[in-house]
């Protein structure tokens, strides 16, 4: 397990892994976006066979969402393309309406995400100029605890099955508050016991 830090591929984590070990049999079960960090489950040999059963587990992350306004990337990377200038809800409406996400759900992935249209990356797409419709898929919220609510900016923990957007949940929270939003931090968390140690995590970045 590997706490990745922002500013890394998922990619950049098994590249230095490889490096490092002097191996190319190294793979990784879950793909991050390069500004969230946290949990990166990498796994090496004959242990890469497993990636397809381990990805398929529900992943709880730490969330930040911006309320007030919209990016083209639903995240803090991407480009303002709307901005809301009235009043914002008060904090029962938000946590009403970020606890309803809850649960089985079609959610469209963000433009700017890894899915493929007619055997391109979406986010290739995107970054050309082109518009991108992404079918909505079925995922799962299991849980959501809002845990702070400070102005436009919106704290929870989530967690949801594989394959879902914790930025298109943001970005559709915000449809719903009626003042958009995205998201502007992301932690992956886990926690692995280690005897009475508690806590086990390893970076190689440290």
């Amino acid at each position: 397990m590997i706490d990745k830090p922002a500013g890394a591929t998922s990619h950049d984590v098994v590249r230095h892994v490889r490096r490092t070990l002097g191996t190319r049999a190294v793979g990784h079960t879950g793909t991050l976006d390069p500004f969230a960090t946290g949990l990166l489950v990498v796994l090496l040999g004959r242990g890469t066979r497993l990636a397809r059963f381990i990805e398929q587990q529900p992943k709880t992350y730490r969330a930040t969402m911006k309320l007030g306004v919209t990016t083209d990337t639903d995240d803090g990377t991407g480009a303002v393309v709307a901005e809301w200038h009235g009043a914002l809800p008060d904090e029962d409406a938000v946590r009403a309406t970020l606890e309803g996400f809850t649960g089985r759900q079609l959610q469209e992935p963000p433009a700017y995400s890894a899915k493929r249209v007619d055997g391109e990356r979406s986010h290739r797409l995107a970054r050309r100029g082109e518009a991108v419709a992404l079918r909505p898929v079925e995922v799962t919220v299991h849980a959501l605890d809002v845990l702070e609510v400070d102005g436009r900016n919106v704290t929870f923990r989530v967690t949801v099955s594989a394959g879902t957007y914790i930025r298109a949940l943001a970005r559709d929270a915000g449809r719903r508050l009626g003042t958009g939003a995205h998201l502007v931090a992301l932690r992956r968390s886990e926690e692995r016991r280690v005897g009475k140690e508690g806590r086990s995590r390893w970076s190689p970045y440290h």
